[in-house]
C-alpha cells in the first residue's frame, strides 16, 4: 500500500512534497484534490512570499556591505600610494577616492542586485516545478542569437567595464567624449550620463566612447591667455599679470585651492589684434574655472591701474606674411 500512497502523495504534491500540502493530505485522509487545491492556492504562493521577502532583504543586506566594502576600499587607495581603486599601480597619491567610490558602489550594488533577483527567480520556478534543465537550453540558445543580435551591447558592457577597471573617469568628473562634454551625473556598464553646461543631459553607450579626456582627474590648471596691444611695455604686462594673479593667490578662499605658484609662461603667440601673455596655475581638480574668472576680474583691474592698454581695432597692427609663410607684423603708425 505504501506504493500507491506515495504516488497519490506525489500526484497531489510534486515530486518533492512541501510541509502544508503533505500534512493536508493527511489530515483528510488521502484527498488529493484538497492536498493540490492547498499547494497550489496557499503553500506554494506562501513560498514565493517567503522567497521574495529573502531576496528583498538580502539585497538590502548585500547592497550595505557592499557599500562599506567600497567605501573601505576607497579608503584604502587614497591612503595607499596609487592612482587607481586596486591601488600600487601609480606613484601619486589618490585623490579621487570618493568620486570611485560613487562610481564603484552603483555598478556592484546593481550587479548584487541582479544576481540574487536572478537566484530568486530560479528558486520561484522550481517551487512551481519548472524544469530549469530546458529553460537554462533555451536560454542559452536565445543568449547566443541574442549576442550576434546585440553586439553593441556587449560592446558597452566591455568598454563599460575596462573603463571601471582603469578609473578613467567616475561620478562626479568633468570630461569630454567628443560630442558631449559635461559633468558625469551616472555611470553604468552599459552607458555614460553626461550633463553639459547648458543643462542637457547626454547618454553615452559607452562602447561610443573611443577616447576620453578627463578634466578633473588628480590636478588641473588654470590657463590664460592674456591680451595686450602691440604698443604695450611686454616686460612690465607680465610682471602686472604675476603680481594679479598672486593676489588671488593669497586671497584665504582660494589657499586651499591652488597647489603651485602662478607661472607667466611668457608670449605665446602673436594674434592680429595683440600680443597673447600666457598665464598658468595648477590647481585642485575641477576648481579651474572659478579660478579663472577671478583672475581675470582680477588681471584686467591690474592692468587697467598700470596703463596698459589692451588690443583694439584702432591699435591692432596690419598683418601680412612673407614668402615663406610666416607673419610679418607692422606697427600701427606705420
Amino acid at each position: 500500500m505504501a506504493g500507491p500512497v506515495l504516488a497519490n502523495l506525489e500526484e497531489a504534491c510534486g515530486e518533492t512534497p512541501g510541509v502544508i500540502c503533505e500534512w493536508v493530505y493527511d489530515k483528510t485522509g488521502g484527498n488529493t484534490v484538497v492536498a493540490t487545491g492547498v499547494d497550489w492556492f496557499i503553500a506554494r504562493p506562501l513560498n514565493v512570499i517567503v522567497i521574495l521577502l529573502v531576496a528583498f532583504i538580502a539585497t538590502r543586506v548585500a547592497r550595505g556591505l557592499t557599500r562599506r566594502w567600497v567605501s573601505r576600499l576607497a579608503e584604502r587607495s587614497a591612503a595607499n600610494e596609487g592612482s587607481t581603486v586596486f591601488g600600487g599601480l601609480g606613484g601619486t597619491t589618490s585623490l579621487r577616492a570618493a568620486t570611485r567610490t560613487r562610481t564603484i558602489g552603483n555598478v556592484s550594488r546593481g550587479l548584487v542586485s541582479v544576481f540574487i533577483w536572478a537566484v530568486a527567480f530560479l528558486l520561484i520556478m522550481g517551487t512551481y516545478d519548472v524544469s530549469l534543465g530546458p529553460l537554462i537550453a533555451t536560454a542559452g540558445i536565445a543568449g547566443v542569437a541574442l549576442g550576434f543580435g546585440a553586439q553593441s551591447m556587449v560592446k558597452d558592457f566591455l568598454a563599460g567595464f575596462f573603463m571601471l577597471i582603469e578609473d578613467q573617469f567616475g561620478v562626479g568628473d568633468v570630461i569630454d567624449v567628443g560630442e558631449a562634454n559635461g559633468t558625469v551625473e551616472g555611470f553604468t556598464l552599459r552607458s555614460t550620463t553626461i550633463r553639459d553646461v547648458n543643462g542637457t543631459v547626454w547618454h553615452v553607450p559607452n562602447g561610443e566612447i573611443l577616447r576620453v579626456g578627463n578634466k578633473s582627474q588628480q590636478w588641473a590648471r588654470a590657463l590664460l591667455d592674456v591680451l595686450v596691444a602691440y604698443g604695450s611695455d611686454l616686460r612690465l604686462a607680465e610682471q602686472t599679470i604675476k603680481a594679479a594673479a598672486d593676489e588671488v593667490r593669497d586671497r584665504p578662499e582660494w589657499q586651499d585651492i591652488i597647489l603651485e605658484d602662478p607661472e607667466v609662461w611668457g608670449v605665446e603667440r602673436l594674434d592680429p589684434n595683440g600680443v597673447a601673455l600666457r598665464l598658468v596655475i595648477k590647481t585642485q581638480p575641477g576648481e579651474q574655472w572659478d579660478l579663472m574668472r577671478a583672475l581675470r576680474l582680477n588681471i584686467k583691474e591690474a592692468l587697467d591701474a598700470a596703463g596698459i592698454e589692451a588690443p583694439t581695432a584702432a591699435t591692432s597692427p596690419g598683418v601680412r606674411t612673407d614668402g615663406a609663410g610666416k607673419i610679418v607684423t607692422t606697427p600701427p603708425n606705420v
